[in-house]
């Protein structure tokens, strides 16, 4: 088994979790989030708190167990307190803002980019130069935050571009005569 799934995943009040045949579904304060389950690792619940056991003895079902475990704690925070990601825009006229169902990017390009805000997603813009995107999975907050920072990745010479808020960029010496 792994070292991770032996340590059990605790509910905090106000979280619910309904274990099925396939399937987990936890229940809290930000939302409902089901997870499809394997056949080789088994959960149960108890005195508030989802533990984590192999069905077999195979190397698949070991692995499983540690992936499992990491979902179920990440469903867990997720409905709890949400996930979030920061992101910056660096460069001269680089502007977000929301617009109905989507986020109005300007990056510098010959037009607007308009990435339509999924469903179970918040963003925010607290200032023009910095996009806020919150939910409850944490799957989802961060493939958005990876799509919008896709539009301009942070180039190594100016820096400028779309970057996350704890991301350093590694700025490159220019050519030299």
């Amino acid at each position: 088994m792994s070292r991770i799934a032996k340590y059990p995943v605790v509910l905090p009040k106000g979280v619910e979790a309904t274990i099925s045949a396939g399937e987990i579904r936890v229940k809290g304060p930000m939302g409902t989030l089901t997870q499809s389950l394997t056949d080789r690792v088994r959960l149960q619940q108890d005195d508030g708190q989802i533990t984590v056991t192999v069905a077999d003895e195979s190397r698949e079902a070991k692995a499983m167990s540690g992936t499992t475990r990491a979902l179920v704690a990440n469903m867990v925070t997720g409905v709890n307190t949400g996930f979030e990601r920061r992101l910056n825009l660096v460069g001269v006229g680089f502007r977000a803002q929301l617009q109905g169902n989507a986020l109005k990017l300007q990056l510098g390009f010959s037009h607007d980019i308009l990435h339509t805000i999924p469903e179970g997603i918040k963003i925010e813009c607290p200032t023009q130069t910095e996009v806020v995107v919150k939910g409850a999975d944490k799957q989802v907050v961060g493939q958005v935050a990876a799509e919008i920072r896709a539009y301009r990745e942070p180039e190594p010479y100016k820096g400028k571009g779309v970057r996350y808020a704890d991301e350093r960029v590694i700025m490159k010496e220019t050519k030299k005569k």
